[in-house]
Parts: structure tokens; sequence; C-alpha cells
């Protein structure tokens, strides 16, 4: 339900995978004096090598940023952020709270992903000076403010013209098996992995690795996950390492060696 006496906006994040490529969506409505409505659509390029988290983050920022552009944020004390993205109602309130005075760290000691756009969102949401409230939309619903947003973040990510909001070194899988958050356990075994792609998260000063397993003789031969750590491992090179004991903060504790073959 759109608010009277409110600035609504409506926000969606769009990627695509081949090529990676994300985009956003965003609508500003409000009505007037008369009860009459006014949608002001704002197209925007989309960014390469996005993921659709990324897109539904940076569409809210985007959207408070441009506000001042139509000289209507002025009218009204409060602004109502409609989006069908779990990822941002369910943690906009603990970034604004919590992440950002642990220093972009979870209780478990893991780094907040999208930490800058988060800081970011922040930002904004305190520079309006305004009460913002940020609600769940049913995704792909009849909601026709839903469909609009949702058809421009789709022609947005199909022209990703900006560059990538991170910075990812990728390569190719070896194994068949998909990549699955938390699907290997962290039980401090020693292990062979190979490198699959890195990131370097700046908030945090930390890396992120995506990895797949090689060690035959382990149950989780073949599988491909994620882990952060701060020793130094690069994209495409196998290491003999140990995993530490915290499956809510998986990491690698010691490198043993780099392994140039595998037969």
């Amino acid at each position: 339900m759109l608010e009277e006496n409110a600035l609504n906006i409506y926000t969606d994040g769009s990627s695509y995978q081949h090529p990676r490529s994300g985009g956003m969506g965003i609508l500003y409505i409000y009505v007037d004096d008369l009860g009459n409505e006014t949608k002001i659509e704002y197209p925007v390029s989309g960014y390469k090598g996005a993921t659709n988290n990324q897109m539904e983050l940076n569409a809210c920022i985007v959207a408070l940023k441009n506000i001042p552009e139509f000289e209507i944020g002025t009218r009204y004390k409060k602004i109502v952020i409609f989006t069908d993205s779990q990822y941002v109602v369910k943690n906009h309130t603990t970034a604004l709270y919590s992440w950002q005075k642990m220093k972009w760290l979870k209780s478990s000691g893991a780094p907040v992903l999208n930490a800058e756009l988060w800081k970011e969102l922040n930002k904004q949401i305190l520079k309006c000076k305004k009460h913002i409230e940020i609600r769940k939309v049913k995704g792909h619903s009849k909601d026709a403010n839903n469909k609009t947003v949702d058809k421009l973040a789709k022609f947005s990510a199909k022209n990703a013209f900006n560059k990538p909001l991170s910075i990812k070194i990728i390569r190719r899988k070896i194994t068949t098996e998909k990549t699955v958050v938390g699907c290997v356990g962290m039980n401090g075994q020693r292990i062979i992995i190979r490198i699959i792609e890195s990131e370097y998260l700046k908030e945090q000063r930390i890396d992120r690795y995506r990895y797949e397993v090689m060690s035959k003789s382990s149950i989780y031969f073949g599988m491909a996950d994620f882990l952060c750590t701060k020793e130094q491992l690069k994209a495409g090179h196998i290491y003999s390492v140990r995993f530490n004991k915290n499956n809510n903060n998986p990491s690698v504790i010691k490198v043993f060696k780099e392994i140039l073959n595998i037969i």
C-alpha cells in the first residue's frame, strides 16, 4: 500500500550470469493533495560483474541519492522504500546499528559481504534526515509497480556500462559440482583445494576465496564453497591447507605447500 504522506520508492535488482552483469530498477511515486499519483521512472546503467544482492543494495543507494534531483524530497518527512529483496529488508537495520560498530564483522568473526555498499546505504539514510522505512514486497507479484522496476532492472543489466563494484580474479572450475555456500564442513582437517576465485574485501582487509576440493579421499571431494583468510592464495593454484573449526566463519589457518600437479 502506498502512503499518501510519504515519498514512495520502488526498487529492484537484477543480474545475468553469461556474462555476469547486474542492473537496477527505481520508481518514485508520490500522491498530491488531490489524491493523484505521480510516477517517475529513473533509468540507470548496470554494472559489469555485479551480483543480484549488490544491485538490490545499490538500487536503494541510488534512489536515495537522487531524490533532490526531482525536488520532491522536501515535501515529505517520511520515505518508504519497497523492495522484494529479503537480503535488504532483513539486514538494513543490523547494518546501521551493529555491523558498522563491529567494523563490518559478524558476531562469528566472518566478514560482512558488500560492506562498502552497506556503508554507503547507511550514509545516505542518515544524510536524508527523514524517517526511512524499508518494506518487503512479494517478488514477481501482481503489484504493477514491482513489475515496472523489475523490467527496469533487467533492461539496466543488459546495458551494463559501469565498471564492476568489486574486483574478482576468476578461473574455470575443474570439478563438476555447483558452488554451494556451507557445503564443506570446517573440521580442522588438512585438505587439498584449488582456488577458483579471489576477491579482496577492502573494509575488513581480508581475502575471500571460492575453492573446489581436490582431495580424492575427502568426503567433500569435488565440492565448491567459499572461505575467507589472510593467507595469500592465487586463483588457479592448488594448495595443501588446514581448515579451521568454525562453520560460521570458514577459513584457512595454515598453508602447508603449493601443489604443482595432481595425478
